[in-house]
């Protein structure tokens, strides 16, 4: 252990983003035994994280590569020896074009297109720099927001990308998000079972053409149950299922796995004997999708945050808490708080056993 870390999670200065370590391992290896299980490969997001050390951790567990959002967050894992990097958003404009060139000579990026005009611009750039990129069609399958439609649109942005230099078409890739977050289980299954099916049913039609097409990818953390059973599908990017959160297990409904990352806070003031205030607000963690929850404190909820105080609702049993009191909360959306924080604190029951830092924070181009 680092000489220089705190040596127990009560002298960490609050707020604290931290990582409950055995519950990641085990997270981690829950999700890679299912996805062997199925024989889907897994190339979790790292937007969830963004940490070259926890990447590291994934692959090691059997991980084939990274999804990232941006071409710069991509950089980061590069930098950091990862090579297979799909990055799920499309690029557009000069800079970031270049940027892929640099980021293709020193790893093997798979990038994502849904339109011509994209294609052309990055194939002129490989091809001066004589280079090629792996390329996926992203395709709508409902969720309407990027995406060529599958099917005959998908098939005829195909025959021309498949005609540019400096490109090779390596598949297709969707994003059933529109679908994560019904209630009923089995209404959940059978639609995302519809939106995949468009996913693959697309992918064989490229096949049919002479097209190759060895990675239909998509999966989020709320639909991975679902998506590791659609035949056809050859991998799954879950990211945040790693860490659990308060959305992902009662909006979407997701099961089976631990919380992993939390929050710690501290009780600032008591300004009324049903009401508490925490030193850890809006800029500490996300809450809008869902309010974070305090863990092992019935009667305890966050009832509002501003930017720096986190205001608590007390119960009757609950209004003993006094001043100087720590609290640990699980995050309303990880991905939106873990982008709040320079650094994990990696806890071991109460020992912090390490730190890593988010070092692709703020990569957003």
């Amino acid at each position: 252990m680092n000489a220089a870390l705190p040596r127990r999670r009560d002298e960490l200065p609050t707020p604290a983003l931290c990582i409950d370590l055995d519950a990641l391992d085990a997270n981690i290896a829950a999700v890679a035994a299912l996805c062997r299980q199925r024989r889907v490969a897994w190339r979790p997001h790292a937007k969830c994280h963004k940490s070259p050390p926890l990447a590291q951790r994934l692959l090691a567990a059997g991980a084939i590569g990274l999804t990232c959002a941006k071409v710069s967050e991509a950089a980061v894992f590069a930098a950091a020896g990862i090579r297979d990097l799909l990055i799920a958003n499309l690029i557009a404009g000069a800079d970031k074009v270049n940027r892929l060139v640099e980021l293709r000579r020193q790893a093997d990026p798979i990038i994502c297109l849904d339109h011509l005009d994209q294609a052309v611009a990055i194939s002129r750039a490989m091809q001066a720099a004589g280079l090629r990129v792996r390329a996926l069609l992203e395709v709508d399958i409902g969720l309407g927001r990027a995406g060529v439609l599958p099917g005959t649109p998908a098939l005829e942005l195909a025959r021309k990308v498949a005609d540019l230099e400096g490109l090779e078409l390596a598949g297709v890739m969707g994003y059933e998000g529109h679908l994560l977050q019904i209630a009923d289980p089995v209404e959940k299954a059978e639609k995302i079972a519809e939106a995949l099916g468009q996913l693959v049913e697309t992918a064989e039609s490229l096949r049919r053409e002479g097209f190759p097409c060895p990675i239909v990818s998509c999966g989020g953390s709320g639909s991975l149950p679902c998506a590791v059973r659609q035949k056809g599908i050859t991998e799954v990017q879950a990211g945040g299922v790693v860490f659990m959160d308060a959305f992902y297990r009662y909006r979407c409904h997701l099961e089976g796995y631990q919380n992993a990352l939390f929050v710690l806070a501290t009780v600032v003031s008591r300004p009324a004997s049903d009401r508490a205030i925490m030193d850890a607000g809006r800029k500490t963690m996300h809450g809008d999708f869902h309010p974070p929850l305090v863990v092992g404190r019935p009667g305890i909820t966050v009832e509002r945050m501003s930017a720096e105080h986190g205001i608590l609702k007390l119960a009757p049993p609950a209004q003993d808490l006094r001043i100087g009191e720590r609290l640990e909360l699980i995050p309303g959306y990880s991905d939106f708080t873990t982008v709040l924080h320079d650094r994990f604190w990696v806890c071991q029951g109460d020992r912090v056993v390490d730190v890593w830092p988010l070092a692709a924070r703020g990569c957003l181009a």
